[in-house]
């Protein structure tokens, strides 16, 4: 038996059967990290030594009865932008290269609360700005079916670890599509929840009123095992919801029979990448053949999501990384003269160009004499495409959607050009401008044997009919398989792979 290959379910199921245990699945996960890492570089941080120790004190639990959940022994990765008490946290950023919290993120607690062993910290886009984790202070991470190509971003590292066998789960952080997008990327599953539904609680922030945690695994159902370990009320978290129907596996039937789905039209125009077009549509067949009423239809106002997005995101991230200044924490300059000098050395040398840039954009948007021409702007667009959705739910229950207009790109293609990286998140920033759920499913390859992935966006506090909506997809198509990660570290070994 390929342990690697299992699911995150699966594989608890083995280790509450006695078949393996806790320290032989996290043994695997290292080994698997040892192997191709140098390849894909997914993680800044492993903690191979508390691991152990953390697999070793689950086991003991799992034996003594305390442990029966479902995730209880599997090794999960966390995005670097999640507080993890005395495991370096960094944000993939130079100004917080050495900062250790004193706690835990509510989500890291819950996980550890599950029996979840955690393998350390995925690499990211420095403060989760970028769409290819090209842009993280610690080096590229690499596309696991082709390393000449990006994982996508910002969670690249977390698609990046669990499409390669480096870990079974991992959480990740979606401001924009930065679950969403890399999963596509990847060929793995990836939840955006609903706002409000996962504590932010500990999560760095970026675009506060965007920013939610969610899972990525290798399917469906692994992914709605741990939404439902995540999802839950945190007094901590003022924007947390309490809410009574996280029982999220529930959904998990293969029945679409009489789901409507709708498919934007703004979706299937311009700048889509015809193979992309392809898979997607063929996905909406399937879902229509196992019963869905599938039909298309036209969401207004797709063209002002990109401007309303990168205005009140760049707004919120000047506001929240001001405090990154030297004097309380993280990285200070070693040579300045008074205080404001040390202020503009540190942030100079601490950020990286693309934090820099939306820095300057926010700042720029919430100075006086353009607050009213671009912030409030932006925040009535914001309203407007809210709207607008609310009208399609009323007579669609799932919209379905590519999540990105193309396969993950070569690396270095999107840096040099900054605007069309911002543009390849058109089918997923307004998910989050809305604080909708939003998942990616894989549903096919295209001709250079890139995954693409299928969108699919409920209402708000719905994530279960698009978590039922994937899971019939997938049980029609199959599961979508892992990247042969070893293979392409062998062969980087004796040359680029290209």
């Amino acid at each position: 038996m390929d342990l690697l290959q299992v699911t995150a379910l699966e594989l608890g199921r083995k280790i509450r059967d006695k078949e393996i245990t806790a320290v032989e699945a996290a043994e695997a996960s290292l080994a698997q990290i040892r192997k191709v890492e140098d390849t894909v570089h997914a993680y800044v941080t492993v903690d191979e030594e508390g691991a152990l120790l953390r697999a070793r004190q689950v086991q003991e639990k799992i034996e003594a009865g305390e442990l029966a959940g479902p995730l209880a022994g599997v090794p999960v990765a966390v995005k670097d932008n999640m507080c993890t008490k005395g495991m370096r946290t960094t944000c993939s950023s130079r100004i917080l290269e050495n900062f250790v919290p004193t706690y835990d993120a509510d989500a890291v607690e819950r996980l550890a609360d599950a029996g979840a062993v955690i393998l350390g910290k995925t690499n990211m886009d420095e403060f989760a700005m970028g769409s290819t984790t090209e842009t993280s202070a610690f080096g590229v991470t690499r596309n696991p079916w082709n390393p000449a190509h990006v994982p996508g971003g910002s969670s690249g590292g977390s698609c990046a670890a669990v499409a390669a066998g480096e870990c079974f789960l991992a959480l990740g952080s979606d401001t924009g599509g930065s679950i969403r997008q890399p999963s596509s990327f990847c060929g793995v599953t990836g939840i955006k929840p609903t706002y409000g539904t996962v504590s932010r609680y500990g999560l760095i922030a970026y675009g506060s009123s965007l920013d939610q945690i969610g899972p990525v695994g290798r399917d469906v159902a692994d992914c709605a095992a741990m939404l439902e370990v995540l999802a839950a009320h945190d007094r901590r978290d003022s924007t947390s919801v309490a809410r009574e129907d996280t029982d999220f596996t529930a959904a998990l039937a293969d029945d679409v029979k009489g789901m409507r789905i709708g498919i934007s039209r703004d979706y299937l125009g311009e700048g889509l990448d015809p193979e992309v077009r392809q898979a997607v549509l063929e996905a909406a067949r399937v879902l229509e053949d196992r019963g869905a009423v599938v039909e298309q239809f036209d969401l207004s106002l797709v063209e002002y999501a990109i401007p309303a997005y990168y205005v009140i995101a760049s707004a919120e991230a000047s506001s929240n990384l001001s405090r990154f200044d030297g004097v309380k924490y993280g990285y200070r300059c070693g040579d300045y003269e008074g205080l404001h000098n040390m202020y503009k050395k540190t942030r100079s040398e601490g950020f990286g160009p693309e934090v820099k840039r939306r820095i300057m954009l926010g700042s720029f948007v919430l100075s006086s004499g353009y607050y009213d021409a671009y912030y409030l702007k932006a925040l009535r667009t914001k309203a407007l495409i809210k709207k607008a959705f609310d009208e399609a739910f009323a007579k669609y229950d799932v919209i379905l959607g590519p999540a990105a207009p193309y396969t993950a790109p070569r690396l270095g293609e999107s840096l040099r050009d900054p605007i069309q990286m911002y543009l390849g998140d058109i089918y997923t920033i307004s998910v989050n401008l809305a604080g909708l759920p939003g998942m990616t499913v894989p549903c096919g390859m295209d001709a250079k044997g890139l995954p693409i992935g299928l969108q699919l966006i409920g209402d708000c506090f719905k994530e279960k009919n698009i978590l039922r909506a994937g899971y019939a997809f997938e049980r029609a198509r199959g599961r979508a398989p892992l990247a042969d990660a070893d293979r392409l570290a062998a062969e980087r070994k004796g040359g680029e792979v290209r």
